[in-house]
This record gives structure tokens, sequence and C-alpha cells, in this order.
């Protein structure tokens, strides 16, 4: 793993594997890669509240995890190009903790 990744693997363990809202978080994350969406459509996507995502995006975007473009309301997030960069690490986190 480059020196780089190594804080970025910090957080995202912390994001998805230390805190209560991490497996919709690490939804979030997928759906978006896959399809950048609004906070509607991730909502519907996903089948939960509007105001849970906007929670979770706020702080994915926070974190430097996604971005944004466009008004408030319609938003559309993207991952960041460094969390492009090092989605494989994001994969790697995921199968530790959904292997328990």
């Amino acid at each position: 793993m480059a020196a780089s990744a190594r804080p970025l693997k910090y957080l995202l363990g912390w994001l998805i594997a230390g805190t209560r809202g991490g497996v919709t978080r690490a939804e979030l994350i997928k759906t978006i890669r896959e399809t950048p969406q609004n906070a509607n459509q991730l909502a519907n996507a996903l089948k939960v509240d509007y105001k849970t995502v906007r929670y979770h995006l706020e702080v994915l975007e926070k974190n430097r995890i996604v971005t944004s473009v466009g008004d408030k309301y319609g938003a559309t997030y993207f991952l960041t190009q460094m969390m492009e960069d090092n989605y494989g690490v994001f994969e790697e986190i995921l199968k530790k903790i959904w292997k328990k």
C-alpha cells in the first residue's frame, strides 16, 4: 500500500467499521461509484430515509470521500478522485469487517 493510501485506510476504517452508520456509508460509497446520483435517488435506491442519506453524505463529503456538483437539493454526488484511486482500500476494509 502506498504511503498516501495509509491515512485513507485509517479514515475509511473509522467511517465504515468504527461507527454506527458505517454500513449505510459503505452502501452509499458502492452505489455512488456505480452511478453518481442525488440524495433523493440514493435514498430510493437504498430504501433509506432521505434525511439519513443527507447526513451520511455530509459526513462523507466533509471527509473528502465524496464530492457534489450542483445545487444543494439537486446536487449529484461522485466519489472524489482520491477515493476512486484508492477504491481497493475500501474493498479490503469491507472484506475484513463483513467476514466476521
